[in-house]
């Protein structure tokens, strides 16, 4: 029989070099235990530089019980970037990827005592993703590692990390029944008996392959959130010399199970996304694999609490960026019932050299994947344009791509995520089954109307392609607010006007068949220094450490979770106010809102999702909003002077001042756009040496994109003061100074 032994216990960790992994001479090391990575701490307070580089597990090992005949093997969940495997000093296994499960066989090497040594290395190179990318790539084994003994006749464990069996179900929704394959891979001849929804098959394995088919009348559908219901597969493996129909009094060499979902997935481009044969707009969120002080060294507790937020603000959707996840979570995304995005770290460039390593990592993921009745689409790639020109190279790799996805799974479509500058005609778009664009009008450049205009211009120009939303989002520190809050203040109203915004515009368009919002958690980007924090990137809706929810994630919650009644006050940590009179805002899943002020009625408001209210402030106030049987308060006060603490640039706000002063119009200055600004040597040079310093705090990302032609056409048509609000560089001193130098140079 099967026997799995965790061995997350009694490591010890180094970074210093080991010859011989580790099996001659002393070594000494730091006791950890799994999971653990080696940058929670360095890969998330800024400055870009946390440690990369070879480091070094080591455990010893008792050799187990086996078997006669019987093989061990040794599970690595996650081993983050590149892995090499040492065995009593002798290299087993090297692996490249560091998203997904790997194993190796021991049993030829196996000692009465064992010295397991792993190095695991997360250096810069040009062959293993990601290597581009605005997050951290934490190095570490930062999943669980395992030790699988099994009898000599068992379900295969040497294919790119999978289960040994696959399960495929296809629904016909007019009969309302389902039709399951059951496909099992094992070790030498045998008889697989196969049970699932009180039937059973026993099929003989030929070649190392078995196959069993069933029918399930009155087919009981996952059917997303409302009713994820899961069947479960077994499988049995008999030897030759055992009689499958004696169950009672012989036992099985190997078993495995798996759970699956009988449901049916489409994806129209006039319809948008459909489950079950029905309308089903996916609406929600992306989310990466690591947290405040843990890096992505995260516990099944951590997993399960970012599913319960994930509940809670009522998503249907899960954009799982941008690696392989935990099994741990396609399993929560399986029983809450939330369609998944799957991708592997094929991100803004290409390398001629990672080629290959594109394809392992996409086939590991779909092998390892394919049960999870959660998973709707593949990933092919995510803003791989951004700093690698669409080359025959580029597009040849992603029709391999595309091809190996169709190939490993014929149910399941391709996509991808496109940066916003890549143009609508390029052939790239060709290549996956249905599309998906990267936007940020309204935060990074542009206005938040041109999201409006790219897509409807996107969808009446392409009618027969579907069209996705993959990010849309802004940042925001929850410590910054305003009265007039606007983009590039990193104040968590404007992230709340924009999300509004957001919403609104997507509502009026269901033929969007998926939107995720960028990102359901701040996360960690060692490379990024704005907003006033150091290496995070704050785009969630929820606090690196998931303990303060921003005001955006009350909106989302009132448009899409309409089952648990609330009202929430926006703005409860912004205090004091030196407005006379405040905007009150409220978001709620209830149609109608009373305000009270001091304990008397202030209003009532009949609407959906968004409810504002006008205050007059006369000192210090208790402000609450009533719906029904619900109910939130907050305080606010009456200050003479706005609290600067609330600012990002603490020399106040920049005001169009500029509009009101005397400029020479014969010579340039900050509302000038910045094609105008480059056209000049002596101007150009001036902006460049600034932007390339405002890049510098945005991460290594923003060197490989700088060159984008299209970026630049568009950053072009925008005026310099536009743009450095949206930098976060427009305090006024700088601002002035800046046009004062502008003003010198003359036009010609």
């Amino acid at each position: 029989m099967r026997k799995i032994i965790l061995l997350n216990k009694d490591w010890y960790f180094t970074k210093a070099a080991l010859p011989c992994g580790g099996a001659e001479g002393d070594w000494e090391g730091e006791a950890v235990t799994l999971p653990h990575t080696w940058n929670a701490e360095d890969g998330q307070d800024g400055g870009n530089d946390y440690h990369r580089g070879k480091c070094w597990y080591m455990r010893k090992l008792e050799a187990p019980e086996l078997e006669p005949g019987g093989e061990a093997w040794l599970e690595f969940c996650g081993a983050a970037v590149t892995a090499e495997v040492y065995f009593n000093g002798k290299k087993l296994a090297v692996h490249r990827g560091g998203y997904s499960a790997f194993r190796v066989n021991v049993t030829d090497f196996l000692q009465e005592e064992n010295l397991l040594a792993v190095s695991v290395d997360n250096s810069d190179n040009d062959q293993v993703y990601p290597q581009k990318a605005d997050f951290t790539f934490y190095g570490g084994l930062y999943r669980e590692v395992k030790l699988i003994c099994v009898p000599g006749v068992h379900f295969e464990l040497g294919y790119k990390g999978g289960q040994g069996i696959r399960v495929t179900p296809r629904v016909d929704l007019d009969k309302k029944a389902a039709e399951v394959t059951v496909e099992t891979w094992q070790t030498g001849e045998g008889q697989v008996t196969v049970a699932l929804d009180e039937q059973s098959k026993t099929v003989t394995a030929e070649g190392g392959y078995a196959r069993a088919v069933f029918t399930i009348e009155n087919v009981r559908l996952w059917d997303g959130p409302e009713d994820p219901y899961l069947y479960t597969a077994q499988a049995s493996l008999w030897e030759d010399t055992k009689d499958p129909q004696a169950a009672e009094t012989s036992q099985a060499a190997d078993t495995v199970s798996v759970r699956f979902g009988c449901r049916k997935f489409e994806i129209d481009p006039q319809k948008g996304f459909l489950l079950n044969g029905r309308s089903f707009p996916l609406r929600g969120v992306s989310r990466h694999q690591d947290r405040k002080g843990a890096g992505n060294a995260l516990t099944l507790e951590m997993h399960k609490e970012d599913m319960a937020l994930v509940r809670e603000i009522g998503a249907n959707t899960l954009r799982l960026a941008h690696y392989q996840h935990a099994q741990e979570f396609y399993d929560l995304c399986d029983e809450n019932g939330i369609v998944v995005w799957a991708e592997i770290p094929y991100i803004t460039m290409h390398m001629k050299n990672g080629l290959e390593n594109t394809l392992s990592q996409m086939e590991e993921l779909v092998v390892q994947c394919y049960n999870h009745p959660s998973i709707a689409v593949w990933g092919l790639s995510n803003e791989i344009t951004a700093a690698s020109a669409v080359n025959e190279e580029l597009l040849e790799n992603h029709r391999r791509l595309n091809d190996l996805c169709h190939r490993l799974d014929s149910g399941r479509p391709t996509t991808m995520a496109n940066v916003f500058m890549l143009e609508t005609d390029s052939p790239i778009l060709e290549i996956p089954d249905v599309n998906s664009y990267n936007l940020y009008f309204g935060w990074y450049l542009g206005e938040l109307e041109q999201n409006d205009e790219f897509f409807d211009e996107y969808h009446a120009k392409y009618p027969d392609r579907c069209i996705g939303f993959s990010e849309y989002g802004a940042d925001a520190n929850p410590q910054f607010q305003s009265s007039a809050p606007e983009k590039g203040d990193y104040t968590e109203g404007y992230q709340a006007l924009y999300h509004e915004h957001m919403l609104e515009m997507i509502e009026k368009r269901p033929w969007l068949w998926a939107t995720h919002v960028w990102n359901m958690f701040d996360f960690a980007a060692d490379g990024r220094d704005e907003g006033g924090k150091h290496g995070e990137n704050q785009k969630g809706l929820v606090t690196f450490d998931r303990k303060t929810k921003k005001d955006a994630f009350y909106l989302y919650k009132a448009a899409w979770n309409r089952k648990e009644p609330f009202v929430h006050l926006c703005g409860s940590r912004y205090v004091d106010r030196a407005e006379e009179a405040t905007e009150i805002k409220v978001y709620s899943n209830q149609e109608q809102v009373s305000l009270f002020v001091d304990g008397e009625p202030a209003g009532s408001q009949k609407g959906k999702t968004v409810f504002r209210f006008e205050v007059s402030l006369r000192g210090e106030h208790v402000i609450e909003a009533r719906a029904g049987e619900c109910t939130d308060r907050i305080c606010v006060r009456r200050v003479e002077t706005p609290n600067l603490d609330y600012q990002y640039n603490k020399q106040g706000n920049v005001v169009n001042w500029f509009d009101q002063e005397e400029i020479d119009p014969s010579c340039f200055s900050v509302s000038d756009t910045l094609a105008e600004i480059r056209s000049n040597p002596q101007a150009g040079a001036i902006i460049e040496e600034m932007m390339a310093r405002g890049a510098a705090s945005r991460g290594d990302v923003a060197e490989s994109v700088k060159d984008n032609p299209a970026l630049q056409r568009m950053m072009g048509r925008m005026t310099l003061i536009s743009l450095l609000k949206q930098g976060g560089m427009a305090d006024e001193e700088s601002v002035r100074q800046l046009n004062r130098i502008l003003q010198q140079i003359r036009k010609e």
